[in-house]
């Protein structure tokens, strides 16, 4: 009796080890792809839920449904106008057929490594069929301070040179380009951008280089504008300065003179007013005449019948 329960329950257990052997469960973000013997049997599996395989014969292969990230290695790449750079870019991508992902990469690790080849060759091909200036840039904007300044039209174009492309349609370009041969290994590349792209150290010396020589370019022609401006402004300063001066000196003898002929004519008349008048204006005019004249350290020779010594012989 014993026996037979031992054997019974033993046949439970295996049939509880076959039953879980054979059935897994898929999770929303993987599908799965049934292998038996190594070779893929039967369809991708990509609906959630517990699905069931062969136990000991067939094995059951997640991949991701979620989007990937690709991120490539920084590459010396030349441009079409022979300069060298360093570009980096990364991607997005996604396993859109199981089924031949498996059959040609096998697994992410494979996936990884021939999109290496396909990315870097492409952005490699596109790079050096563009120019450096078409890299950097995604439009024609001018910068606003350079647009409302009086630089040459030829000036302004040297230094933002028009692009025909731009790195958004570039880095189109490399995407349409990839995703021509990544679906033949059942991925869909989504995106692809550039990270980073940088000068190489003698490319970097002489692009630097270069923007000084323009920048004390575009300097030196500021100055020269400004001293010109200068110039203009301080000679309309010095011209109004005279003419004020004129004015005012013009108007400052007009007051003079219409003083001075006040002055003479009250003087004129308090002398014609009587004799006594005329005598004490004589005394105050030769008292002031005698303060403009002498001074502490003076010497006078005058004769004795000289007008200007009446007053000081009689102080005597």
């Amino acid at each position: 009796m014993n026996k037979r329960y031992l054997i019974l329950g033993g046949i439970i257990v295996a049939a509880l080890i076959v039953l879980f052997s054979a059935a897994f469960i898929v999770n929303e973000t993987e599908q799965v792809i049934i292998t038996r013997f190594g070779k893929p049997v039967g369809e991708p599996i990509t609906t959630p839920g517990i699905h069931f395989k062969v136990p000991l014969i067939e094995d059951a292969t997640f991949f991701e449904k979620r989007f990937l990230e690709w991120d490539g290695d920084a590459n010396q790449v030349p441009t079409k106008d022979k300069r060298f750079i360093w570009v980096d870019t990364y991607a997005r991508w996604k396993i859109s057929d199981p089924l031949l992902f498996f059959q040609r990469v096998r697994d992410e690790r494979g996936a990884q490594a021939r999109l290496d080849d396909i990315l870097d060759g492409e952005t490699r091909n596109a790079v050096a069929k563009h120019d450096l200036v078409e890299l950097v840039r995604s439009s024609n904007r001018k910068p606003m301070v350079i647009a409302d300044t009086a630089l040459a039209e030829e000036a302004l174009e040297d230094v933002f040179p028009s692009i025909k492309y731009g790195r958004a349609k570039i880095t189109r370009e490399i995407l349409l380009a990839a995703q021509e041969r990544t679906k033949e290994l059942g991925v869909e590349l989504l995106d692809i951008r550039f990270k980073r792209i940088n000068y190489v150290e003698e490319v970097q010396r002489k692009i630097y280089e270069r923007m000084i020589t323009e920048r004390k370019r575009i300097a030196e022609k500021y100055r020269s504008e400004g001293q010109g401006m200068a110039s203009q402004i301080l000679g309309q300063k010095e011209r109004e300065l005279k003419r004020i001066q004129s004015e005012a000196y013009r108007t400052a003898q007009e007051i003079r003179g219409k003083a001075d002929a006040q002055a003479t004519a009250i003087y004129a008349r308090a002398y014609d007013r009587n004799a006594e008048s005329r005598e004490f204006y004589r005394f105050l005019k030769t008292l002031e005449t005698y303060r403009s004249t002498f001074g502490e350290k003076d010497w006078l020779i005058l004769t004795t019948d000289n007008d200007f010594y009446k007053l000081l012989q009689k102080i005597q």
